[in-house]
């Protein structure tokens, strides 16, 4: 496919330049090539395996839950966020007190992903700029004091990326004015009943929300939040199982490239690595599955091994464990009722069994207890095992 001008940069009154998009979609439209259509295919071939494999976990729901963590802390690490999705689930249920402070990144990411989750399913909310200001709000509001972003509220003043003001960025999106009408095109184009495939449509809305970047603080996080609520709202998956920003975080210098690329109309090379992305993620989770399955079924012996009454009482827990691999032996009281020691023996029997180790070995007092084998699952290569 041909260069393609998504818009051009204008001089501004202010002594500088801006990037101002064209209307949206060209009117020439988009004529992709062969090989790429051939990826958009594969996608959906995969995403149907991945909506069918997802459906034989009686826990799937635990297995979002997991997913949201991982691309909450991946896509807030790309952002510079140094806390990490282990830090993310201990700092939930408040089992550890050594928590990094810039984790509330990430459970504000989780909060809103669950927000939209809501809307998109139990409002039935469509796609639309108020649900992104919506996403934004609950994403940024009460987060650290370092972000001034006026939540939920798209920016009445210039932004820029890279430098100090705007003469020295390294991309100036649009003026206020014409970014509000980029995103009434953006808008449209969401709603469009066109014939272009949805995967490649869903890479396109988030580049070109990217390049708007209307809002303060939180462009980033908010655009890759909206590639699988788009696939979702669209029906093409049947649950949100598909996060890309671990992928966008192994490959974030590419990323960041081929954002730029697609600003100077290589909309083809942004489309490629994108649907790359959705092919090698899809890959992933399908593979995932998989082992947490093995992995449930092996454990699910071990503690039928048990006398009747403890095995009752492991399988009180067990499930719990899918949403929550960190435990302590108070979050074990609340889950089972047992007392104190009683929970400690639950616990002290996984261990037995090689399912739960502790966290740290060093800790003599107020210990964590961690279900390392089906943590490390989702961890992958992303991160450091534990």
């Amino acid at each position: 496919m041909k260069s393609i001008e998504i818009g051009s940069k204008r001089a501004q009154k202010e002594g500088f330049e801006a990037f101002v998009p064209h209307p949206f979609p060209p009117k020439e439209g988009f004529d992709f090539s062969p090989g790429i259509l051939k990826k958009a295919t594969e996608t959906a071939r995969l995403l149907g395996k991945l909506d069918g494999i997802t459906k034989l976990l009686p826990d799937v729901d635990f297995f979002i839950l997991m997913y949201l963590r991982k691309d909450a802390a991946s896509s807030s690490q790309i952002e510079g966020t140094m806390a990490t999705m282990i830090d993310a689930i201990e700092a939930e249920v408040k089992v550890s007190a050594n928590i990094p402070k810039d984790v509330d990144d990430i459970l504000h990411y989780i909060k809103a992903l669950n927000y939209g989750m809501k809307r998109v399913v139990v409002d039935n909310f469509p796609m639309t700029l108020r649900f992104i200001r919506e996403l934004h709000r609950q994403l940024m509001k009460g987060a650290r004091i370092t972000h001034f972003s006026d939540p939920g509220e798209f920016r009445r003043s210039q932004n820029w990326i890279g430098g100090t003001r705007p003469d020295n960025a390294r991309f100036v999106p649009p003026p206020v004015e014409d970014m509000m009408r980029a995103l009434g095109d953006l808008e449209k184009f969401m709603h469009n009943d066109d014939t272009m495939h949805t995967v490649i449509k869903s890479g396109l809305l988030h580049a070109q929300f990217e390049t708007i970047h209307p809002f303060l603080d939180g462009n980033g996080r908010t655009g890759r939040m909206l590639i699988p609520f788009y696939l979702w709202k669209e029906g093409f998956l049947e649950k949100p199982v598909l996060f890309l920003s671990s992928y966008f975080k192994k490959y974030q210098k590419v990323y960041y490239e081929k954002l730029e690329e697609y600003h100077n109309g290589d909309v083809s090379g942004w489309v490629e690595f994108f649907l790359e992305g959705v092919i090698e993620i899809a890959n992933e989770a399908i593979e995932i599955v998989g082992k947490i399955t093995v992995l449930r079924d092996k454990d699910m012996v071990k503690i039928q091994s048990l006398g009747k009454r403890a095995s009752e009482s492991a399988v009180m827990v067990l499930p719990r464990l899918y949403a929550q691999p960190i435990v302590n032996v108070r979050l074990v009281k609340d889950w089972t009722g047992f007392t104190r020691a009683g929970a400690q023996t639950v616990i002290n029997r996984f261990m037995e069994k090689g399912i739960l180790a502790p966290k740290d070995r060093d800790v003599k007092y107020g210990q964590s207890y961690v279900y390392r084998e089906y943590l490390n699952i989702f961890i992958g290569n992303d991160g450091q095992k534990i």
